[in-house]
């Protein structure tokens, strides 16, 4: 995943909005045909549906929330593989309250080793997520300064022999580096501006 396609934010916004407007429409007409549908079954998965809302929509917040952070640049982007692995957690919970459910309606007896081996699952997937999340970051940097180093000797390349300069060794002073951290810090406002007028 080097380098990693990265949608604006718009797109992710309008996006995750949609999967959330879809998965209240599919609550209320699940709820809907519960006046049509005589199946104990699908009424008993609705019930589920209903007791487990929640969480489900508290699991969509959260993804939500770390695409959100995963569109802007770096470093803004920093926290997406953490926010991720806290949903992932959620997920895992949600899991674990569906095996609860077949129990409950076949009969059987898995719910309590998945809820056993959840103590070990649940902290193996957080660090995966948590790794992954940041790989994925890096390799996107690696991938783009990469590209950058090309591009600058390519045109260094057709812009001819740069003139020798006398270098000086001389530290830099405090003014110098409150300069660098104003430029930085003006950069890094510049871009989450154009990155939120994106559509």
């Amino acid at each position: 995943m080097w380098p990693t396609k990265q949608h604006s934010l718009g797109w992710v916004f309008v996006s995750r909005m949609i999967g959330i407007i879809s998965f209240l429409i599919v609550v209320v007409l699940a709820n809907i045909l519960t006046y049509y549908v005589r199946n104990p079954l699908y009424h008993s998965g609705v019930d589920f549906l209903n007791l487990n809302f929640w969480l489900l929509l508290l699991i969509g917040i959260i993804i939500f929330v770390a695409d959100m952070f995963g569109a802007f640049p770096f470093p803004m982007n920093l926290p997406a593989p953490i926010i991720r692995a806290i949903g992932s957690v959620f997920i895992i919970a949600f899991v674990l309250r569906v095996f609860e459910w077949v129990d409950t309606t076949t009969g059987n007896n898995i719910y309590h080793y998945f809820w056993l081996l959840s103590f070990v699952i649940v902290p193996i997937v957080f660090i995966i997520v948590v790794l992954a999340g940041y790989y994925e970051i890096i390799c996107d940097l690696w991938a783009k300064a990469k590209i950058r180093e090309e591009s600058e000797i390519v045109v260094a390349e057709e812009a001819g022999p740069a003139p020798c300069l006398p270098t000086t060794n001389s530290p830099k002073s405090w003014e110098d580096i409150g300069a660098e951290l104003r430029l930085m810090l003006y950069d890094l406002l510049h871009r989450f501006r154009e990155e939120i007028r994106k559509k």
